[in-house]
């Protein structure tokens, strides 16, 4: 079943069209790449399905419903997550309250409740707090819950900053190049680590990403850009013998 449907968006900016005419079909639990050189379109792409930009043209659709222009904070209450480029951690806040304000998205009790203390709103505060342990222990941080987020290594930080994504509960996440930074071997443990939490929280993965061994080794589907235009689509198979995706990464000669 398709979840998420991108339907020719294109986004311009004054006379320059970062993306144009994008389409792309993300099925339920399939984790895909979206790649290409620097400039290729491909963050605008991101900030354009989670409504940091609304597209100039076309439509985004998500379990069938059109969120086009909708807020960032309302596509995530329906089920849009996702992580950036740069970390954006709350730095001086532990690695628990970190995940913790994330779980307040799904808070059903009001302001009120909150204030005089509510049955509900204690039950609530119970569940968020067990469910952030969880988290914190399927990422591999449990021990780490009362140190500061600035305090830890790079690979540690951009797990955290998966699991106050994943803390929203969204049915799809969109990662903005998660090996950044990373060493071969983090590399290689973060390939096993997002199969993992595509299979336990059957979600589906969209990602960005400029390490070619990560995309080639965990992606189904691969989509690439080149200057905003798609260039090509298909198995990781098809896309590294691409004529196209060889010459927009290597030149010819």
């Amino acid at each position: 079943m398709t979840i998420l449907n991108v339907d020719n968006i294109t986004m311009q900016f004054g006379g320059i069209k970062a993306v144009s005419d994008l389409k792309m079909e993300i099925n339920e639990r399939e984790i895909v790449g979206l790649i290409g050189p620097n400039g290729a379109g491909k963050t605008t792409a991101f900030n354009m399905i989670t409504g940091v930009y609304k597209p100039t043209l076309g439509n985004v659709y998500f379990n069938d419903k059109n969120i086009t222009g909708i807020k960032p904070h309302e596509i995530t209450k329906l089920g849009i997550a996702r992580t950036f480029q740069n970390i954006r951690l709350f730095k001086e806040l532990s690695v628990l309250d970190n995940v913790l304000i994330a779980n307040h998205l799904r808070l059903k009790s009001g302001i009120v409740a909150s204030i005089v203390k509510t049955p509900n709103y204690k039950k609530e505060e119970r569940h968020i707090y067990e469910k952030s342990l969880q988290l914190l222990e399927d990422v591999g941080l449990l021990d780490l819950i009362n140190e500061r987020a600035d305090n830890l290594p790079y690979g540690k930080q951009r797990r955290l900053e998966i699991a106050r994504a994943l803390a929203t509960e969204p049915k799809l996440l969109l990662l903005d190049e998660p090996a950044a930074g990373m060493n071969p071997q983090e590399s290689l443990e973060l390939m096993e680590f997002i199969r993992e939490i595509r299979d336990k929280y059957e979600i589906a993965i969209l990602m960005i990403e400029h390490h070619m061994q990560v995309i080639m080794g965990v992606c189904e589907k691969i989509y690439v850009l080149d200057y905003g235009i798609t260039i090509a689509e298909g198995s990781p198979e098809n896309i590294q013998n691409n004529p196209k995706v060889i010459e927009a990464y290597l030149g010819v000669d």
